[in-house]
Parts: C-alpha cells; sequence; structure tokens
C-alpha cells in the first residue's frame, strides 16, 4: 500500500486562458520522509491535472536544501524520478517569527516621528517588509507567468500549505482573473484560499504589530497578502471594483473583531464551537447597502487581461492608509473619494 501524502491537491483552481484549461493547485509538502516513501496516487493524480500537456511546474516556496532536510521530519520534496513530467522551482519566502520580526519592525518606525527623513527611510528599508511584498508579488507573477505565457499547470507547496502556499496561490488568481477583482469576487477568494483552506488566523493574528507581547506561532501572512493587494490597487487603479477602504477593514478585523468570519484556525473548530450561528459574518455587513458604498471603486473597469505587477524599487511603496492611519488624517482622503464619485457622474449611495 503506497504512502500517502497529506491532500496533494486540496483545491484546484481552473481557469481558460488563451482558449486553453490550465490548472492552479495547491496542497502542503509531501510525506516523503526519510525513508524516500511515495504515493502512486499523488503521482497519478498530478498527471491527470496536466490535461494532456507535455509539462508542469511545482513551486515550492522554501529554499531547496530546506525542504530536502523536511524529509528527516516526515516531510520533504517531490522525487524528480517519479514526476519527470514536472519541473520544481525553489523559491523562498519569509515566515514564521522572521516575517513578525519585520512587522514589529515596520510598526516601530512608522511611529518613530521624531527622527529625521534620512534616518526614517533607512529603518524603513532595515525592516525588510517592502522586500517581502516584492518577493511575494514576484513568486505570484511566475506563477500566474507559468499558466499563462507557458500554457502549463502549477503547483504551490510549502510545508504546511496554510501560510505562504496560500498567498501565491490568492495573489495568482488576483492577477490572472478579473473575477477575483470584483467585490463579491474577492470576498470568495479570501473565503476559499484563506479561510475553507485553513489559514490558522487565531493563531498567526494573535496580537497585531502594535501589542507588546509576542506568541510563538504569530504571523502576518494574511497582512501581506492585503498589503500586496493594496500593491496591485494602486498600479492598477481602474482594474480592482473595491477600494483601500475595504483592505484596511479586513486588515483590522483580521486581528481584532466583533464577527466570526476570522475566529478559529480551521473550518473543524468553527464547525464544533458553531462559529456560523453563534456570530453574524463580516460579509454581510460589508455587503450591506450603506457600508458597500464607502469600500466601491468609482473608476473601476471591468479589464478581462491578466495584470502583471512591476516589482521595482519604486513601484512597492509603504502602506500609508494602513500603517500611518493614526498619524495622518483621512479627511483629504474623503474629500477626494466623494470629488471622484461627482466626476464620474455616479452616485454613491
Amino acid at each position: 500500500m503506497p504512502f500517502l501524502t497529506t491532500a496533494c491537491a486540496t483545491y484546484a483552481f481552473l481557469t481558460n486562458i488563451l482558449h486553453m484549461s490550465q490548472v492552479l493547485l495547491r496542497s502542503a509538502q509531501p510525506l516523503v520522509g526519510p525513508n524516500h516513501h511515495f504515493s502512486e496516487d499523488d503521482e497519478n493524480l498530478l498527471n491527470a491535472a496536466l490535461m494532456g500537456q507535455s509539462h508542469g511546474f511545482i513551486i515550492d516556496v522554501r529554499y531547496e536544501q530546506e525542504a530536502k532536510q523536511a524529509r528527516s521530519s516526515g516531510g520533504g520534496t517531490e522525487n524528480k524520478d517519479r514526476y519527470p513530467r514536472w519541473s520544481i522551482l525553489y523559491r523562498s519566502l519569509e515566515r514564521g517569527q522572521a516575517l513578525q520580526r519585520s512587522l514589529t519592525r515596520l510598526v516601530g518606525t512608522c511611529y518613530e516621528t521624531y527622527m529625521g527623513r534620512n534616518h526614517w527611510l533607512s529603518n524603513l528599508q532595515a525592516s525588510q517588509w517592502l522586500s517581502h511584498i516584492k518577493e511575494a508579488l514576484s513568486l505570484a507573477g511566475l506563477a500566474a507567468e507559468c499558466i499563462e505565457r507557458e500554457g502549463t499547470c502549477v503547483l504551490v507547496h510549502g510545508e504546511e500549505g496554510a501560510n505562504n502556499t496560500l498567498l501565491v496561490t490568492s495573489l495568482a488568481q488576483l492577477i490572472l482573473s478579473p473575477d477575483c477583482r470584483t467585490m463579491v469576487g474577492y470576498q470568495e477568494l479570501i473565503e476559499h484560499e484563506w479561510l475553507q483552506a485553513g489559514h490558522p488566523f487565531q493563531l498567526r493574528c494573535a496580537r497585531s504589530g502594535w501589542a507588546q507581547g509576542r506568541f510563538k506561532q504569530e504571523s502576518p501572512n494574511f497582512l501581506l497578502f492585503l498589503d500586496c493587494c493594496w500593491q496591485l490597487t494602486r498600479q492598477f487603479p481602474m482594474s480592482m471594483e473595491f477600494n483601500e477602504e475595504l483592505l484596511c477593514t479586513l486588515a483590522s478585523h483580521a486581528y481584532s473583531s466583533e464577527y466570526g468570519t476570522f475566529l478559529c484556525n480551521n473550518e473543524k473548530e468553527r464547525n464544533s464551537y458553531k462559529v456560523r450561528e453563534k456570530t453574524h459574518s463580516l460579509w454581510g455587513i460589508l455587503n450591506n447597502f450603506k457600508q458597500r458604498k464607502h469600500l466601491v471603486n468609482p473608476v473601476y473597469e471591468r479589464n478581462p487581461l491578466a495584470i502583471w505587477p512591476s516589482v521595482a524599487p519604486q513601484s512597492i511603496q509603504l502602506w500609508e492608509g494602513f500603517f500611518l492611519r493614526y498619524l495622518v488624517s483621512t479627511e483629504h482622503k474623503e474629500r477626494s473619494w466623494q470629488r471622484t464619485w461627482e466626476l464620474v457622474g455616479k452616485d454613491p449611495c
């Protein structure tokens, strides 16, 4: 009997690009272990996902050496001999406590208003938060490029498949699919790729970057995703139906919320505690007519094409609307928002 890996294709996202069907899959790491176990079921599943194509790509969001060392603890990476039609690409993304420290340094820098401009910019760079954004967008762009321009199937995985894996697959879908850039589509993307996929919000968002204490399993993966989304809204201001206010709202509720949407670590816990029966959904509030009008982009126009983010240094900027929201007045933004609605000849109400 073959040794089964952890759900090698827990979710498949299919889209029609260039009149061909490609598949984006995500999973946890294969449980190869020190004895080099394998699963014929997994091999057959991935070969079937190719749908007649000659090859596909496996993107591992870890360093190659790190992935191979995981065998000692029961994990590992795919054996190339058993997956001859798949090319494995190792592209590491920071995670865990290192990513949390980066956020903490960023928040500390944002509130050090007494220092000079050059010193402040130096501290901002030293936090490495903008570098993490660059790496995340680059890797998501790579996955999207393999699908659209190479016409191939892509599998993304890291260790658990519930952190940086979700970051890459959700951003790749935003790049490729205009449906994910609508208000409804974006909410469905978060529901499927983060909540139902088992991102442990209770552990990862136990405390924010503003808190003094730290928990070992904290990691701002979801906040990094929202920041990357903000970068996309800034680079493609007409391609997203939602605006910055929605992103700030989601970031705030992920850490502290009176609604049950981001409670617990997975669907099993939410069902066990009957979260849906005992709490209200954040989506219902956001889709309320009075609330929704403040979250919509007034200049949105559906763009059927892929949006390819720039990761040049001048293109990645600090998300001031979130990280400096307690320091900078938003009155001018509100006036600008109202004026934009007037210019486009629409009524936000």
